[in-house]
């Protein structure tokens, strides 16, 4: 068996006192894997690559609720439109306008986070606070989708304080994010930020979803086909 039932179980428990809610990290991962989880009772997924996704929304059960975790290339928007449940790695507002396109071609209202960087390396992606302000005045205008919160990912360090002031500065931007009139936010606001090495710290910081791969479903290898 690929997943890891007592880990799910425990993580599960721990979660659901917090009220957080769990995105089971499944790139790279085969159906039967996530068919397996799936019959634990986990119902949130979350993809990576958009060609992944499409095959594994075509074979699984048509409840489960996908979230895109990756890097979304506006051109790609088109092939996950009708059915994924969360878009996290919003980082442009020309993306936000090409997801408010193909919902409106699919008659779809799209849920999306924003997301912002908060970490030192550059290859992370994410908008800054006067990025977020220029998307906050469009967003009247973009009328298939909705904005729910926002997303992070912290610096890859083994310093704990590091990315404690990390999540503690997106919680802060969190906290200015629900003053946005509800008119442009959803009413239900989520901070997702943490991953399996630190998803108890993101927590302890405010998060109310972390995503959450290895420690469920073991370590990817990258290298099959």
């Amino acid at each position: 068996m690929s997943v890891n039932t007592n880990a799910y179980q425990s993580i599960v428990s721990e979660l659901n006192k917090a009220n957080v809610t769990l995105v089971a990290v499944s790139k790279t991962k085969p159906a039967q894997d996530i068919q397996e989880m799936y019959a634990l009772g986990q119902r949130d997924f979350g993809e990576n690559y958009v060609q992944e996704l499409v095959e594994k929304q075509a074979v699984l059960p048509q409840n489960i609720r996908w979230h895109f975790i990756g890097h979304l290339q506006s051109n790609k928007v088109k092939y996950i439109a009708p059915f994924v449940h969360l878009i996290h790695g919003v980082d442009s507002a020309r993306l936000l306008q090409e997801i408010n396109k193909q919902a409106l071609k699919n008659n779809r209202i799209i849920d999306c986070l924003l997301q912002v960087h908060i970490a030192e390396e550059e290859t992370k992606f994410g908008l800054d606070a006067a990025e977020l302000d220029a998307i906050k005045n469009q967003l009247p205008a973009l009328t298939h989708v909705r904005v729910c919160g926002l997303m992070g990912m912290s610096s890859l360090t083994e310093n704990r304080q590091k990315i404690e002031a990390e999540f503690l500065s997106l919680k802060k931007m969190f906290d200015a994010f629900n003053q946005w009139p509800e008119g442009i936010r959803s009413e239900k606001t989520i901070l997702s930020m943490g991953m399996s090495g630190d998803y108890q710290l993101a927590i302890a910081c405010g998060s109310n979803m972390v995503r959450i791969g290895s420690l469920l479903f073991g370590a990817r290898n990258y290298g099959t086909n």
